[in-house]
């Protein structure tokens, strides 16, 4: 197969219509947190579609320290006063970003008080929690995304425009890996991701999902079975089952998905599609901070592909935005961030059990 097709133009924002606005939408911070203070915040500022107007968390005065250094900040209030109503009026949407077993009550309030929501990956700890956000979002029209931002990933989009393309064939295996040494990155034994209460699980469901969600992107195909294998193995885990974790997937036309996942191994990540015909493979690919790099390989020949390298965050935002701002209902929603999450609970039921689970 000529190759050269490949340079050709790719448009990774094809879903963008509006490029600017004077009425952007107004975000409210749900948690003030290292993510949200370095790279959620400055996303928005980045952003020609949206801005921050309103800081919540638990430590009023955090939340003021924060809103001091920001030029569109007009409110920093708590926890208990955002489910009050409270400086409702200067906001549209809010972005949840606390511990996972947390975001459902955050988004309760917030369909409640008739905004949209932007929740993190994963919605929830528990597929129950996760259920009852999308009954919640249902029953009061409020919309909802899951923070997937590889979906809007230009890298991504373009190895999911060349599998579409039959530029490999049909695909008939996926690679996805995703590590970290999460001691290293918080350096705090009694966080959150490492509490299975508050997390729901650490690396499977804290960053194998990323690989699991990415697979379900570029194939546009939903999970039938899952077989899983975790382990911890060093004290500060004991807590959780999944320090390490490896699980395949199978997808429909018997296709494979092979995951894993550390949160005690040396910083990598990478997704690979493996095809009749040649392979698309995106490495780095999950961490904001690399720069990415899409490799095609075809019969005998191999190309790197150049595209733009873009703030994640900042991309996410605006496409949230911009489905706010033109009426469109966001993808991923709630509905298929709930499919992550029964997938990744049978991931955990398939390991204490030894055998595969099929999935509803």
């Amino acid at each position: 197969m000529d190759l050269s097709a490949l340079l050709g133009d790719f448009d990774h924002r094809d879903w963008q219509d509006v490029t600017e606005t004077d009425d952007p939408i107004r975000f409210a911070m749900i948690g003030v947190g290292w993510w949200t203070r370095e790279q959620a915040m400055p996303a928005v500022e980045s952003s020609a579609l949206c801005e921050t107007t309103v800081l919540v968390s638990g430590d009023r005065e955090k939340a003021e320290d924060v809103a001091a250094g920001s030029e569109t900040v007009e409110h920093a209030i708590t926890y208990e006063e955002f489910h009050a109503g409270e400086a409702s009026d200067a906001y549209d949407a809010v972005y949840v970003v606390t511990p996972n077993a947390y975001h459902l009550e955050y988004v309760e309030t917030a369909a409640e008080l008739g905004k949209a929501i932007l929740c993190e990956k994963p919605m929830e700890a528990t597929i129950e929690r996760a259920e009852r956000m999308v009954e919640v979002c249902a029953d009061r029209d409020a919309t909802l995304m899951i923070a997937y931002r590889m979906q809007t990933e230009p890298a991504v989009r373009r190895a999911k425009d060349l599998i579409d393309g039959g530029y490999i064939g049909d695909p008939v295996f996926v690679h996805g890996n995703m590590t970290e040494p999460i001691l290293e990155l918080v350096p705090d034994p009694d966080q959150w991701r490492l509490d299975w209460d508050a997390s729901g699980g650490c690396a499977a469901m804290d960053i194998g999902i990323y690989s699991l969600n990415t697979a379900r992107f570029l194939l546009d195909a939903d999970p039938l079975r899952v077989q899983g294998s975790v382990a911890s193995v060093q004290e500060e885990f004991e807590d959780v089952p999944d320090e390490h974790a490896a699980f395949q997937v199978t997808f429909p036309d018997h296709v494979f998905a092979l995951c894993t996942a550390s949160q005690n191994a040396a910083m990598a990540s990478h997704i690979r599609v493996t095809g009749t015909e040649g392979q698309v493979r995106v490495e780095p690919a999950f961490y904001p901070w690399d720069d990415r790099k899409l490799h095609v390989s075809v019969g005998d020949t191999d190309t790197e592909i150049e595209f733009e390298q873009i703030d994640q965050m900042e991309e996410e935002f605006e496409y949230f935005a911009h489905c706010l701002l033109t009426d469109t209902d966001p993808h991923p929603d709630g509905e298929h961030g709930l499919t992550d999450i029964r997938t990744i609970k049978a991931v955990y039921h398939a390991a204490e059990s030894g055998r595969a689970v099929d999935l509803d």
